[in-house]
């Protein structure tokens, strides 16, 4: 018998008894998805997969893995289901009409979405006898498996525990606790950090632009500003924990002046001055407040408490 009769002899149901070898559903075969469940195979694990465009697994398949035609095929053939969609209604889509055979399986879902949306579906889950485990992936696809990824997880720890030697295949992992939308919300901050930072850079470069400096050019002087980020954060860390904002070093006063000359820069360059524009709003609502004389870390009151503009 060839090595491919061997396999469909096998079957989705007792694939990894068959072989030996841990085994993991892995559910949503976009770029992550792909990736992930291609690590697995590299990592030695039976892998089943299965994605409502069923052509996007050919190539794990290929590779060896196993193609569930449906998605109870898929939930029937592991505990261990890794779910990786758009969202978490996907995840409803796809699973409720197999609810009835979500009983006893441990759902590590690693979309993206909000955290009280995920708290609702780890008690959706629960309702129906499944464990859900949230998971925040910190890397892109090409992370995947390369040292110094993580992935942020929380939910059950015993369910975790038991896990985290097949998910430490995909990345490092930092467990944040009980609450199943803990890891969901430091993924959420991380991005508000990550899309906010990354669009004043394109801001920044288009200014660069229409100055006739190119993104080649800027290139050590944004990195210079960036990778000082870092020392800023750590400074200020402890005032804010003691909701401290000393003039001492800054006074947002001299932050207002500031900003408004990168506003009136962006618009002398014929650029969108929406982004500097929105940040100028803030910086004048905190001295409306009464902060002119302290840091601009200040602004965090403003940021909290909107209805006081």
């Amino acid at each position: 018998m060839n090595s491919s009769n061997l396999k469909e002899g096998i079957g989705v149901g007792n694939a990894s008894a068959a072989t030996n070898r841990k085994s993991v559903t892995v559910m949503g075969l976009g770029p992550m998805g792909q990736a992930m469940a291609g690590v697995f195979l590299e990592s030695g694990y039976a892998v089943t997969v299965w994605n409502r465009t069923a052509s996007k697994a050919d190539e794990l398949v290929a590779k060896g893995a196993i193609r569930a035609s449906t998605v109870d095929e898929a939930l029937a053939a592991n505990e261990l289901v890794i779910l990786s969609l758009t969202g978490y209604e996907v995840m409803y889509a796809i699973l409720e009409p197999s609810s009835a055979n979500l009983s006893g399986k441990v759902l590590v879902n690693l979309s993206s979405d909000t955290p009280e949306k995920v708290r609702k579906a780890a008690k959706w889950l629960a309702d129906r006898g499944a464990r859900h485990v949230t998971g925040g992936v910190q890397v892109p696809p090409s992370g995947i498996g390369k040292p110094g990824s993580y992935t942020y997880y929380s939910g059950p720890r015993e369910v975790f525990e038991a896990h985290r030697e097949t998910l430490e295949v995909l990345t490092g992992t930092d467990y944040r606790g009980e609450d199943p939308g803990l890891a969901m919300l430091y993924y959420q901050i991380q991005m508000d950090i990550f899309w906010t930072s990354m669009l004043s850079y394109l801001h920044a470069l288009a200014v660069a632009n229409a100055n006739g400096i190119t993104a080649e050019q800027f290139l050590p002087y944004a990195s210079s500003t960036l990778s000082s980020l870092p020392k800023f954060v750590e400074f200020y860390t402890p005032r804010l924990d003691e909701d401290k904002h000393p003039g001492d070093v800054d006074r947002l006063a001299m932050g207002l002046a500031s900003v408004e000359h990168v506003v009136h820069t962006t618009e002398d360059a014929g650029i969108d001055a929406t982004l500097p524009a929105a940040v100028l709003e803030i910086f004048k609502r905190g001295m409306k407040n009464g902060y002119a004389g302290d840091s601009f870390t200040s602004l965090i009151e403003i940021i909290k408490n909107p209805v006081r503009s």
